[in-house]
């Protein structure tokens, strides 16, 4: 790892690991990072990190049933609202006031909660790979990929540790789409470490079974006011265009930056363009000195 961690309470029984990357320096303004379903905060990529921690404090956690955090949906399930509540925990296990939050996919979503609910938290807000609260079931707008929908069938498949490491790096092939150059070493060492991290084998698959009461919510994003950056992947397929547009046009404070040929994945190929678009629209609304 490579700063400092904390374990956080946010259930009973439940633990989230986390870690916050030093910034510049000590009073620099806290960013933090929710990551998407199923995946731990270590799929955020160093390179990424570095960039960021240029100018914030970056924090970073595993979900709930990732990574280091608790595993133990069976036993305790949870709807996917209540892991907006969780970015808030870790926040305050920080002493985190406000932040600018970064959202990708189901970390999007998470993002789009707490700018309705929590909106004195955050500084900013950036989402990217995302869809609209209530998008889904929209006959206008499009669904995954039939490819990845079939490979999201064989989540919960037995595989051993060599099995597992395919399938995720065949997985990460259709999510990063034909744009972009596909680094297959580069995302198995991902995996590689991911494991390692977690000590499992198994795919994590709670979430997409999580209770998904409680997000048709999309006619309140007219009413956002905190500054929102809404990232296009123009080849992503799981939330392809017109997604993001349409996201644009239901808040009431949200813009559009396109990242070229990206897909559903942080790549080497678009992580300096993801992170020039997030440090610009962190650095137009810092806080007065």
């Amino acid at each position: 790892m490579r700063g400092v961690e904390l374990m956080v309470d946010v259930a009973p029984g439940v633990q989230l690991w986390a870690e916050e990357i030093p910034g510049p320096t000590p009073d620099a303004e806290p960013l933090l990072l929710v990551m998407g379903a199923n995946a731990s905060g270590l799929a955020w990529p160093d390179a990424l990190l570095d960039r960021l921690a240029e100018r914030h404090r970056v924090i970073r956690y595993d979900h709930r049933d990732t990574g280091l955090s608790t595993h133990a949906f069976d036993d305790a399930p949870y709807a996917i609202r209540d892991l907006a509540a969780d970015a808030l925990a870790v926040l305050d296990a920080f002493g985190i006031e406000r932040a600018h939050v970064v959202g990708m996919s189901m970390g999007g979503t998470l993002v789009q909660l707490l700018l309705l609910d929590h909106p004195d938290r955050l500084l900013t807000a950036t989402v990217l790979c995302t869809a609209a609260l209530g998008a889904y079931g929209d006959p206008e707008l499009p669904g995954p990929d039939p490819a990845l929908l079939r490979l999201w069938g064989e989540f919960t498949d037995d595989r051993d540790l060599q099995g597992e490491l395919a399938w995720r790096v065949e997985h990460w092939r259709l999510l990063n789409g034909t744009g972009t150059p596909f680094d297959a070493e580069g995302f198995r060492a991902l995996e590689e470490r991911v494991v390692a991290h977690s000590g499992r084998v198994d795919n994590p698959a709670a979430h997409a079974v999580a209770d998904t009461d409680g997000l048709d919510r999309g006619a309140e994003l007219a009413g956002v006011t905190v500054p929102t950056l809404v990232i296009e992947a123009p080849e992503d397929p799981v939330n392809p265009p017109p997604h993001a547009g349409h996201l644009v046009r239901a808040l009431g404070a949200g813009r559009l930056v396109r990242v070229q040929g990206m897909g559903h994945a942080l790549n080497p190929t678009v992580v300096e363009p993801v992170a020039a678009a997030v440090l610009a629209h962190t650095r137009e609304c810092a806080l007065p000195l």
